[in-house]
């Protein structure tokens, strides 16, 4: 799935990256534990959180994690925003709940990393 799907079925804006990038997203991993995010070996996801937080910049920067989704209406903070860009991670906010972002998108096939 690319990012502009991504955004479409999950009603989110994107905060930061190219809705035209090519990346393809094929797993999601949701949570709010970044020490549960840092043991993933599947790195082509989204992580898909409530967490709106630098350290969660941090965190999937450390786990080579390409794509973020902000749920619950989070927004990230300007601070966020700005190592995203630098790092170059994608980030989007969604009004959605995690549990409703994560069933649209297994929905429309993407799965689940366990």
């Amino acid at each position: 799935m690319n990012i502009s799907d991504l955004a479409e079925l999950t009603e989110a804006k994107i905060v930061v990256g190219d809705p035209k990038d090519p990346i393809q997203i094929e797993r999601a991993f949701s949570s709010d534990f970044m020490s549960d995010v840092l043991t993933l070996e599947n790195h082509m996801l989204v992580l898909i959180t409530g967490l709106a937080n630098l350290q969660l910049i941090r965190t999937v920067e450390m786990a080579d994690i390409p794509v973020v989704l902000l749920c619950r209406n989070k927004k990230a903070t300007q601070e966020m925003i700005e190592l995203a860009k630098e790092i170059g991670i994608i980030l989007l906010e969604s009004p959605f709940s995690i549990f409703r972002a994560s069933g649209v998108l297994y929905q429309n096939g993407i799965k689940p990393v366990y």
